[in-house]
């Protein structure tokens, strides 16, 4: 009999949930909008202390507004980081936008400050998109003194770091406008959903308008601007309701699986887990780990241990810049260019290629993580 399979990272229902969408399905809000989303709205935007929030269909469909209300269209420059997942960057394709990918520094696996300022140098971006990679916060200070220091407006992609904060504050309220996604891997999730919010109401009343089709307030059906179908609906905003109950239960157990996982390979010097920073709180919504490459032992060879063993993990993500959709782009690093599509010499393609995400599901036992780890640790002879 095959063993128990462990997930990378899988949705943790705990029954509230299902009161709110009963409730729902009492009053028949089954139609898009509601008070779920209203309700949702509010109990996210208290949670991260922020004044402003739109329920939408997705992380993606928030970023996409995000450029579209600060006005970035054809031809316009982004800067966005090359470590990520793509959805941070397809909106920018959608409105026709450039995209330049910029390195990752060590310290985190954020967007590098140094390549940043030298991207600046460079080009005049519309905006910057930053984000918290596997929920470690960015180095903020840094990034929005350079932003600031050139006038361009900061977007804030915190879809994998809801509840990690940075020198006290929480992540996707630093910029002028943050994201944050409810995907079903996510700390807490809707089964798909997202977030836009912004401590000016204009902004979020635009990404309202345009979520619901842009439709003008005539008695009539009279459109003046494109819109688009990005509302989030009653019913998901009533899961994700029961799900922000639990928010910071969920981030104290993704916490002491990021604690297990370090303590357990403190003595396999060949193996270091993902960096926290120092002056941010994260959520370690996924536990991440590189290789030493003078060791002989791959990432490959460790995933295709644990996946032998019903056991699911992942790559890092594969930086943008080495995508075949993102060739031609610029893809700029603490010292300078690197003009050559697919080169691997930068920090962010060092970490993609030596690195992989371990299984982080809140829900596995003591007898899980001791098995995952038993695993990983007989790779290196341990």
């Amino acid at each position: 009999m095959a063993e128990k399979r462990i997930y990378l990272s899988s949705p943790t229902m705990h029954g509230e949930e299902q009161e709110f969408i009963k409730e729902a399905f009492d009053t028949n809000w089954v139609a898009p909008l509601g008070p779920n989303v209203n309700a949702f709205e509010k109990e996210l935007a208290d949670y991260v202390g922020i004044d402003h929030a739109s329920a939408l269909s997705s992380g993606t469909a928030a970023i996409h507004l995000a450029l579209k209300i600060l006005g970035v269209g054809e031809g316009d420059v982004v800067f966005v980081p090359s470590l990520t997942f793509s959805a941070t960057c397809n909106p920018i394709m959608y409105e026709k936008a450039v995209p330049v990918f910029i390195d990752s520094e060590r310290d985190t696996w954020n967007m590098d400050p140094a390549a940043l300022a030298l991207a600046f140098e460079k080009y005049t971006p519309k905006a910057v998109i930053v984000v918290h990679l596997y929920g470690t916060p960015a180095r903020l200070d840094e990034i929005m003194e350079i932003c600031a220091s050139h006038q361009v407006l900061l977007i804030e992609d915190a879809a994998e770091s809801l509840s990690s904060t940075y020198k006290g504050r929480q992540t996707g309220t630093f910029g002028k406008i943050g994201i944050y996604s409810f995907n079903g891997n996510k700390i807490i999730t809707t089964s798909g959903g997202g977030m836009l919010v912004a401590r000016e109401e204009a902004f979020t009343q635009k990404a309202t308008f345009l979520a619901t089709q842009a439709r003008d307030q005539a008695r009539h059906y009279q459109h003046s601007q494109i819109g688009y179908n990005y509302r989030m609906s009653n019913i998901v905003a009533g899961i994700g309701r029961g799900q922000l109950l639990h928010l910071e239960e969920h981030k104290a157990l993704k916490k002491a699986i990021y604690s297990k996982y370090k303590e357990a390979f403190s003595d396999i010097s060949e193996i270091s887990l993902n960096p926290l920073n120092k002056d941010g709180d994260a959520n370690c919504w996924l536990s991440c780990m590189c290789i030493d490459p003078a060791c002989g032992v791959t990432p490959g060879q460790v995933m295709d241990a644990l996946e032998a063993e019903n056991i699911e993990c992942r790559p890092i993500w594969k930086p943008m810049h080495l995508q075949p959709v993102f060739e031609g782009y610029d893809f700029i690093t603490q010292d300078g260019s690197v003009k050559d599509h697919g080169n691997t010499e930068s920090v962010s393609a060092e970490i993609f290629e030596h690195g992989l995400c371990l299984p982080s599901d809140i829900k596995n036992t003591d007898a899980d993580m001791d098995r995952i780890i038993g695993i990983v640790r007989r790779c290196f002879g341990r």
